[in-house]
């Protein structure tokens, strides 16, 4: 059962709510393929954050509920299967759900399209609200958190906030990259053709579409090194965080 206190801060945040944040975050926020998951991770080490891939997050409900047997427009069937618990835990970079490693897992096509489905149920995105907001709020030194709401629903009152993004053919040239490398036979075309399907599903989807922030600061990170990206994201962030010690 999901927890009075934790039902009313859904409650609240739902209602655009959102306490006074004093953890450092950085909120990183972009469709697929826009470089995100590299950007956070290597962001997070060079500011000394905690980095938490929300993304992640909701790849191991849509693989917990592929190998529990639930549908993922099954909103019944997705409430029961959280509030058994997760059972997630981010190892460093490895991804651990209930004692197995699905690091790789939750990296491919399928799962990919079903954290699409999944993320835009009112029952897990209520569920995982705060889930989020926690491992961020409980950040030793701050948090750096991706994803495709953080910066809009999730902390936006975050103090950097980052909006990623890319060419479609850059985007989709970069997952076939990865997928290749991991021995994951795909064509292109079919990349290509999912993740503009993708971006249709998260951007028209009626709970927490992807959106830019109105304060977020935007990189285009077409034909640019990711180094550069983070390089360029990192003196903005600090910055910014270095501004507000000082106020």
């Amino acid at each position: 059962m999901v927890s009075p206190v934790r039902g009313a801060l859904a409650a609240r945040f739902a209602l655009g709510y959102s306490p006074a944040v004093i953890t450092p975050i950085v909120a990183i926020d972009g469709p697929a393929g826009a470089g995100k998951s590299t950007v956070a991770r290597q962001l997070a080490r060079r500011l000394g954050f905690t980095m938490i891939d929300t993304g992640a997050i909701y790849r191991s409900v849509a693989l917990a509920a592929r190998r529990g047997g639930v549908a993922w427009d099954d909103d019944a069937g997705l409430g029961k299967l959280l509030d058994g618990g997760l059972g997630l835990v981010f190892r460093e970079e490895r991804v651990i759900l209930r004692d197995h490693d699905v690091t790789e897992a939750i990296r491919t096509p399928e799962i990919s399209r079903g954290a699409s489905v999944v993320s835009a149920r009112p029952v897990v995105r209520e569920r995982l609200l705060g889930l989020q907001r926690e491992l961020g709020l409980s950040a030793a030194r701050g948090a750096v958190l991706e994803g495709r709401d953080i910066g809009t629903i999730v902390f936006p009152e975050a103090q950097v906030k980052f909006f990623l993004t890319a060419s479609d053919e850059a985007r989709a040239q970069r997952r076939y990259a990865e997928l290749s490398e991991k021995g994951i036979a795909v064509n292109l075309t079919d990349v290509l053709a999912d993740q503009r399907s993708r971006d249709k599903d998260d951007s028209e989807r009626t709970i927490a579409p992807l959106r830019a922030a109105p304060d977020a600061i935007r990189v285009d990170t077409t034909g640019i090194d990711l180094d550069t990206v983070v390089e360029r994201c990192f003196q903005e962030a600090s910055a910014r965080l270095q501004q507000l010690r000082q106020a």
